[in-house]
């Protein structure tokens, strides 16, 4: 399993770190984020177009894909390189997050996840089994054990339950698989509670596993609870194996998690904010909406290196996302995904001359993160909504 993938590190920083991934489709030098192709698509952009942004790896969704075009249609036709035309690394999710995300459709035991189509209401069942079956289909170069995620803060019980059945379905999953050109990681999960995150590691390094994707954050704690739990789990996981932390996409949290030794992250976040307006600056996000862009005849980040800031000005922005045309979209997210890659160039750089202390704080003392009550406000009313659809 361990022989598909190679890591190595090639200078460090504190605990951050620079490395090499190599894949059975490239290298990926970390620490690195994967756009989000979620229905093998980035979406509003081409795989030329998120390569040329300074994409080496892409994720795609395995709750998805299992619903449309469906794993025989991928088989058929060559797996997600082919059908997408992407020719450098993937990494697919098991379908762990749509537990969570989609817990009113969704029924768990210890055997498997019963769930029904968000698209037709049809019935699915997916066990770790079929998780590993499905990505194998999907012939992504990394895969994820199938994991039961909880929404947190929550109870040591609650949390414990999921571990349990995480790190038996872990098992599972690795007894399951059977292509020899793909790497499955396990996944870190317990919540905020060192002792189980401790156990989880513990077990899941007896399974035995590649790599690791740090599971159960990002989920409705705190960005202190979050950070908190990185800095723990940084003396914890095998300093010689690739860290994943998943779902986390925010310019503060990368740094942060970077500052901890985390090497990849994907998320969804810059595409989507970008979708509904919300573009990244240097001094934190602006809404184009806003009337103060109408006439601004200057890009929305003069030192933006991207397609759009080279060649549109923020009052065509604003006149784009305020006429709902769809080429905002295409515009907005050349943007925000080419200031994650710029940050991310600007903090590997950083690692190797060994500032990345001083870049992170002087990025910091100039960018304002989105409000930390109104985001868990946001998580709080998402996850009341979620409970009256269970009930």
């Amino acid at each position: 399993m361990a022989d598909v993938l190679k890591f190595s590190i090639e200078a460090t920083a504190g605990a951050a770190r620079v490395g090499t991934l190599t894949t059975p489709h490239g290298e990926v030098t970390t620490p690195a984020f994967m756009p989000v192709a979620t229905q093998a698509s980035v979406k509003a952009l081409t795989g030329d177009e998120v390569g040329a942004l300074g994409a080496e790896m892409l994720l795609a969704n395995t709750y998805h894909l299992l619903l449309r075009p469906g794993p025989d249609v991928m088989r058929q036709l060559g797996g997600l390189h082919r059908f997408m035309r992407w020719p450098g690394p993937m990494l697919t999710d098991s379908g762990g997050y749509q537990i969570y995300s989609l817990g009113h459709r969704v029924d768990i035991t210890d055997e498997s996840v019963t769930f029904r189509s968000h698209l037709d209401g049809s019935r699915h069942v997916l066990s770790p089994e079929r998780a590993v079956a499905v990505q194998e289909a999907l012939g992504a170069d990394i895969i994820m054990a199938l994991d039961h995620l909880t929404p947190q803060p929550a109870a040591y019980a609650e949390d414990e339950a999921a571990l349990t059945r995480t790190l038996a379905w872990a098992a599972r999953c690795r007894d399951a698989k059977r292509r020899g050109d793909q790497a499955l990681f396990g996944i870190v999960q317990g919540g905020l509670h060192l002792d189980l995150r401790e156990r989880s590691l513990k077990a899941l390094e007896d399974i035995g596993f590649p790599g690791y994707g740090i599971g159960g954050l990002s989920v409705g704690e705190s960005k202190a609870d979050m950070y908190g739990m990185l800095a723990r789990l940084h003396d914890l996981l095998p300093q010689q194996k690739p860290r994943y932390l998943m779902g986390v996409g925010s310019p503060e949290d990368l740094l942060e998690a970077i500052d901890n030794g985390v090497d990849l992250f994907d998320c969804v976040l810059p595409t989507r904010l970008a979708r509904h307006g919300a573009l990244f600056t240097p001094t934190g996000r602006v809404n184009i909406r806003k009337a103060a862009y109408r006439t601004q005849e200057s890009p929305v980040d003069p030192t933006c290196d991207c397609p759009t800031c080279a060649h549109y000005s923020a009052a065509y922005l604003h006149h784009l996302c305020r006429s709902g045309e769809l080429l905002y979209h295409r515009l907005a997210t050349l943007h925000n995904l080419r200031f994650i890659f710029r940050l991310l160039d600007d903090a590997r750089t950083a690692i190797r001359e060994q500032r990345f202390a001083t870049f992170k704080e002087e990025f910091l003392a100039q960018y304002t993160p989105a409000s930390e009550e109104v985001r868990v406000e946001q998580r709080r009313k998402w996850q009341a909504r979620r409970e009256v659809r269970k009930n």
